[in-house]
């Protein structure tokens, strides 16, 4: 008689306790995970400290590393995505995961609307900033909400933390959606 309560509260564990499990590719469910990380701080400012590196670990690396993209593939993790599992910012943009680029994001500020043909960018998808001094993508985080020209954004390892910022749009280079449609 035992084993249905023990059923039953390992259910309510699962739900309550482990709820991003329970709803794997769930955008909301990946918004509740990245947001409750707002606040994250690295220990000595050294890109470490306990969370830092669960995030770094998630991606195979040790602390010490940069981690903006290690954040974004841990939050995607604990929301139930296999993919992506990456430390490396450009890794994140894959041609077939890219909804949206500088050209086009510039685009929709001039005219003050949606180029045609293009999907807004929604809470979940994954932001990323071109550093001309690297020639690349160099840092990534997650699109919170999309407002005209602004962009706010919930991104890890920016003043040693995970923080929500607004961005102007123009300076973002690229939009991934990893989560379906």
């Amino acid at each position: 008689m035992a084993t249905p309560v023990y059923l039953f509260r390992g259910l309510c564990i699962l739900v309550l306790g482990y709820g991003h499990l329970a709803f794997a590719n769930d955008v909301s469910a990946l918004r509740r995970v990245y947001t409750a990380e707002v606040g994250v701080k690295e220990a000595t400012g050294h890109n470490d400290g306990r969370r830092v590196g669960e995030y770094l670990r998630y991606t195979g690396l040790g602390e010490g590393y940069n981690w903006c993209a290690a954040f974004v593939s841990f939050c995607f993790g604990r929301a139930g995505y296999a993919e992506p599992r990456t430390p490396w910012s450009p890794s994140l943009f894959p041609g077939n995961k890219v909804i949206r680029t500088k050209k086009e994001v510039l685009v929709s500020v001039t005219l003050k609307r949606e180029p045609v043909g293009q999907q807004t960018p929604r809470a979940g998808d994954v932001f990323g900033l071109y550093y001309a001094n690297l020639g690349r993508i160099a840092h990534a985080g997650f699109i919170d909400r999309w407002a005209g020209n602004w962009a706010y954004t919930v991104e890890g390892n920016v003043d040693n933390a995970v923080v929500r910022k607004r961005r102007p749009v123009r300076t973002i280079a690229v939009i991934a959606r990893w989560t379906a449609d």
